[in-house]
């Protein structure tokens, strides 16, 4: 594979591996390049469907994207759920807001997360 200086390529699904899908952020070990980063982290997910987030998880100061690839992908908040059904979709939600989320049959979702920070991700209960 040809090395062009300052890009760096892959395949999403081969790069997460190991790492529960997230492709991108502060978690990799420094030999992933610029992928390992402080700013950002990206999250290339598939699954077969009935997949869940059995706890509320939260983030004390980053924000999440979701955007649906493929699929049906539901987020459910405090206040109500959303249902990722088109491709495109996409639901952002602040820091400090608890989800919980289940994969409604196979999809495939991205997720962004801005900045990445050690320990900003936590459990807050069961859904």
């Amino acid at each position: 594979m040809q090395q062009i200086a300052g890009v760096t390529r892959g395949n999403a699904a081969d790069d997460s591996a190991g790492h529960r899908g997230w492709l991108v952020g502060q978690f990799l070990d420094p030999s992933a390049g610029p992928r390992m980063t402080s700013d950002v982290e990206v999250k290339w997910a598939v699954y077969e469907g009935g997949e869940t987030r059995a706890s509320w998880g939260v983030n004390n100061r980053a924000h999440t994207l979701a955007i649906l690839v493929r699929g049906r992908f539901r987020l459910r908040f405090p206040e109500g759920d959303v249902l990722l059904t088109h491709e495109g979709d996409y639901v952002l939600w602040e820091p400090g807001v608890p989800h919980l989320w289940q994969a409604e049959g196979p999809a495939i979702v991205v997720t962004v997360r801005w900045p990445s920070l050690a320990g900003d991700s936590r459990s807050v209960g069961d859904g």
